[in-house]
This record gives C-alpha cells, structure tokens and sequence, in this order.
C-alpha cells in the first residue's frame, strides 16, 4: 500500500510540472482509450451472448424435431403392438386357430422399420413368430431382459436397451441391431386365459439414420440414452464400445431438461437435454465450446483492429483540439495571475464560448468575493455588537431585587441557612454569568449555572415544582454558549410552573443526538397555543420584565450566530400536555477563536 502512495505521488508530482496542453492531450487520450476498449469489451461480450443463444436455440429446435421424430417412431411401434393384442391376439382362441396370418399381414406393411413379431407363452414357449419360424435350441427366451421386465410389470410396455437379434433359425445367418419392445398379455386358450409375452423387435437402423441426419446438421454431436445413462445410440458408438474413446454419458443421463455446461476430459462443453417421452430415454446435444466459438475470434480480431485504429484517430484529434484550448486558457490565466479586486476586474474573456464563458464566471466570482468580503467585515461588526448586547441584557433588574428581597425576608425571619444557601446559588449565578468574559463555558458550567438558578427559584416559589436533571457524563466537557440552559427554564417556570401546586416538573437533560449534541428542558405545564409556536424563534418577545430578560428568540439567534443555521432552538408543544424546548449543538472542543474562522468558512 505505501508502495502505491508513492507512486501515485510521484505520479501527480510528474503532471503537475507537465504544460497543459500535455495534460489534456493525455487525458482525453486516456478517457478515449478506456471508452473504446470498454465499448469494445461489451460489443465483444453481447455478440459472444448473442450467437451463444442463437447456437443454443438452433440446437434446442434440432432437438426438439429429433424428438417429434423419434417419438411418431416409438408411437408407431406402439401401434403395432396395440394392432396384435387387441386385433389378433384378444380375439381368438388359440385352442382352435393362431395369429400367424395377422402377423404375416402386419409385418408386411412395416417391414422396413420391423425386424420380427413374435408371442411366447409365460413358459417361454414360442407360439407364433414372423418372418421366423422358430427358436434356436440353446435360446432361453425367460432369461431374456425384455421378457423378465415384461413378466414383472405385465401391464406396461417395455423397450429394451439395444442388441443383436439372435433369438430365431436364421437361414441368412445374418443377424440385425434391434430395440425390442415387450409386453405381458392375456392368451385364451381353450376357453382358458393364461398370460403370454408379446415381443415387438424394431430395426436400430432406422433410429440411426434419424440421428445421422441430425448430426449433420449440428455444429456438435447428437446421441440417444436410456434413464440409466446407457448408450442407445452414439455417432461414435463404436469407438466407445472398442474403449478408444469415451462419453460422458452416465453424468449426462443424470441432468434435467434444458441448457448446461460441463467440463469433460479438459473440454469445455455446451450440453442441450431433452427426455423422450414414453421411454425415459434422453437426447442429448454436445457442442464443444471453441467450435461454437469458432467464427467468434475471427470477429475478436477484427474489432480489435477497428479499435486500434479508433483510438489513433482520436489521438490525432485530441492534439488538435488540446492546442486549440490551450491558448485561450494560457491567456486567461496570465489574467487570472494579475487579478485585483477592483469593482471592474481586467479578466480576459476570449477563445471558444466555453473560454467567454469561464472568463465571464471568474470575473463574476472575483466581484461577488469583493461583496462577499464587504459582507463578511459588516457580519462581524453586527456580531460582536449582538454579542455585547446580549450581555448587557442578561440579567433584568427585577429578577435581582426580586431575589435580594427573599434573601432580607428570610433573615428577617432568622432562617439563617435558607439566605446561606440562596446567597451562594446567587454567587454561583453571577461567577458563571460573568466567566471572565468568556463566551464559551464547558456543558458542566452552564449545567451548575442552570441548578443555581433552580435553586433560588424554588426558594421563591415554595417548592411549588421539581427540577431533574439528566446529563450524560461523557458530555460535559464540551462547550457551549453560556446562558442558553437557564432562559428556557426560566420561561418554562413563569409560564408553566406559575399555576402548579406542588405538581410541576421540569426535566433538564443533556444528550448526544448523532454528532451533535441535544439540550431538553420539558414541562408538564398548560403548554403554548399551536398558533403562536410558529412565532417564538421570529419574533421580540415583549414581557420581559418577569424574568432574566434572556428571551428564546435571543438563544436562538446567538447559537446561529456561532455555529451555523443548522444549530439552534426546536420547539414542541401540545396545549394541557407540556412544552419540550430543545437545543442542538456541535460536540465542540474548540476554542471560540476556531469557531468564528469555521463559521466565517
């Protein structure tokens, strides 16, 4: 990390000795640069989107018609099956008569996608066969796997994995790839019902030559699954029987329909599953990705190129339009360097419209700093004349002799401790009213200064209210304007507490409030009338001679004073409930000094 702030110093120090036409023709170079190659980039990222969906969606749609294909192949076998049980075999008794004529018939009209039909006894007994005329003598047709799933489930129909047909005498010794298809069926015999096996052997080649279209046609390879992930048919099916090559069909067989991505044997591969219905069989598209990709980099390349001479074109440009700002702003700022504050500044206003009007907003900028400043000397004499006023007029006369008064009574009437107490809850007032003239106090002063005047106000007042206080420790080191706790609770004591018996509350705390810091002071007094909250903090309050003289209005201004039009004074009030008068102030440890040059900032 520090080996990066270095250079990146190193950096900033560099461009800063650089001339600003140098400066600008390397960063509109630079944005040029970085806009093109992200435009590049995305360009690149949606055309590379684009044909993957497009690849994806045509071998979806292959898929889709081999499925229609390979199902109307399967519903035909289907058929015929359905056309020997329930035509032939369910209409006669084999006591009397046999099938072999229907058969006959049967495999006639489909002998190019058939290769036998036959029906056996649950004994395994061949009771009718086509073009076959019988078994060889070492075939056990019960050991069969197409007979067995057809003997346990007798009600469904069955299709077998792939295999060489070798059940009959065959005079052609040749032997076929057949897919059978089994059932368990019902046999009259006799008048007797017994049950039976009906095999329906279809021929493989015709499942092939479907797929040999399809993979013509596909930028991948196309192959066919059982529900166990067993070969049915493969392009390279014999490769992978001889165990030269190999297939990921197990894992495959595995997937759910529709579009995935896999890696096999270091091959990143595109894979579109579909299930075939009836069968549970799966066809599954294999698209290796950098043949889907193939035309993708070719078209990478030429985008780079168009790129490449992108950017050197607007390198080209981004001189030419450097030199023409450049001079203008080189002007300009030779009268920038000679500015004066005059009421009419010499800023030069020239070049390109975008130069006028710079020159013009700095020549704006120049005569509003003028008045600003004019502002800013008139601000601080009204300040410090607000300031000195408001001390003059901390302390009302009335409240004074008001107190003195109390202080004669009680030692008129020798309550010698009671004018002890007051006198010194006075001294404390005035100490820290004073504070040697200072304006700012700790949170832990103005505190002790509002308890001294609780104190003698509830001499004055008979204990007719209590008075608690909240202050969060943490807090009291901070700084405040003096003088702005005790005029809230003086109000809320002339104008809440004076019709109270015994039953006045004031609740005095002090909070943090995010990063400031909150003052409350709440009473369960008759509250204000909503129609003159609005005016409290606006207007010069007129009675005055009640209290300190200190109004809310006077607080309210002097915080904003100090610290800004985000401090001050909040109110809120609901009549026969109470008022709550809150104070926001920065958390501030700064000297009074500091604070003037921030808010003057």
């Amino acid at each position: 990390m520090s080996w990066f702030k270095k250079r990146w110093k190193y950096i900033k120090h560099y461009y800063k000795q650089k001339s600003m036409q140098f400066t600008i023709s390397i960063s509109f170079t630079l944005v040029t640069v970085i806009g093109m190659a992200l435009l590049g980039i995305f360009l690149l990222r949606s055309y590379q989107s684009a044909m993957e969906t497009l690849a994806l969606e045509d071998n979806e749609r292959l898929l889709n018609q081999v499925d229609i294909n390979l199902n109307s192949y399967l519903r035909n076998m289907m058929r015929i099956s359905d056309s020997v049980y329930y035509n032939s075999i369910k209409q006669i008794d084999f006591g009397a008569s046999g099938i072999d004529n229907d058969l006959n018939l049967l495999y006639e009209a489909n002998k190019d996608t058939l290769v036998s039909l036959a029906c056996f006894s649950e004994e395994g007994q061949l009771i009718s066969a086509v073009p076959f005329s019988s078994l060889k003598p070492d075939i056990d047709v019960t050991e069969q796997d197409w007979f067995l799933k057809a003997s346990e489930k007798m009600e469904n129909l069955h299709f077998s994995d792939i295999h060489v047909q070798n059940l009959f005498d065959n005079s052609s010794d040749r032997y076929y790839w057949v897919i059978s298809l089994s059932r368990g069926v019902e046999i009259t015999r006799n008048g007797s019902l017994e049950s039976g096996i009906l095999l329906v052997d279809m021929d493989f080649s015709g499942i092939q030559q479907l797929f040999t279209k399809v993979n013509i046609q596909s930028p991948g390879y196309v192959y066919l699954v059982d529900s166990n992930g067993k070969l049915i048919y493969h392009p390279k099916q014999n490769l992978i029987f001889s165990n030269l090559i190999e297939e990921n069909n197990i894992q495959d067989a595995a997937l759910e329909d529709g579009i995935h991505k896999e890696s096999f044997h270091g091959e990143e591969r595109m894979l579109v599953v579909k299930t075939v219905g009836y069968t549970g069989w799966k066809i599954i598209s294999v698209t290796p990705i950098k043949r889907l990709y193939g035309t993708f980099f070719r078209s990478q390349l030429m985008a780079f190129l168009v790129v490449a001479i992108a950017i050197l074109v607007m390198i080209f440009l981004n001189q030419l339009v450097s030199v023409r700002v450049v001079k203008p702003l080189k002007r300009l700022e030779n009268s920038v360097k000679e500015i004066d504050f005059s009421p009419t500044p010499q800023i030069y206003i020239g070049g390109p419209h975008e130069i006028q009007h710079l020159g013009k907003t700095i020549q704006s900028m120049v005569v509003e700093m003028r008045r600003l400043t004019d502002d800013i000397v008139r601000e601080q004499e009204e300040k410090r004349k607000s300031e000195l006023d408001a001390l003059q007029s901390q302390i009302n006369p009335h409240f004074l002799y008001n107190t003195l008064d109390s202080i004669m009574w009680m030692i008129e009437a020798e309550k010698y401790e009671d004018a002890i107490s007051m006198v010194q809850a006075l001294g404390s007032l005035f100490r820290i009213s004073l504070s040697k003239g200072k304006t700012l106090i700790t949170i832990e002063d103005e505190i002790r200064h509002a308890q001294s005047y609780v104190a003698i106000q509830k001499y004055r007042y008979k204990n007719r209210f209590e008075a608690f206080f909240d202050v969060d420790n943490s807090l009291t080191h901070y700084k405040t304007i003096k003088l702005i706790i005790q005029p809230l609770i003086e109000n809320a004591i002339y104008y809440g507490m004076e019709f109270m018996d015994g039953d006045g509350e004031i609740h005095i705390r002090v909070k943090p409030d995010g990063a400031d810091l909150s003052i409350e002071v709440a009473d369960n007094g008759p509250g204000i009338p909503t129609e003159r909250l609005s005016s409290l903090l606006t207007e010069e309050t007129r009675e005055r001679s009640r209290g300190s003289g200190i109004g809310l209005r006077n607080v309210h201004q002097r915080i904003q004073l100090y610290f800004g039009s985000a401090y001050g004074l909040e109110i809120e009030s609901e009549p026969d409930e109470g008022t709550l008068v809150r104070i926001r102030l920065p958390l501030c440890e700064d000297t009074v000094e500091k604070i003037k040059e921030e808010a003057i900032l």
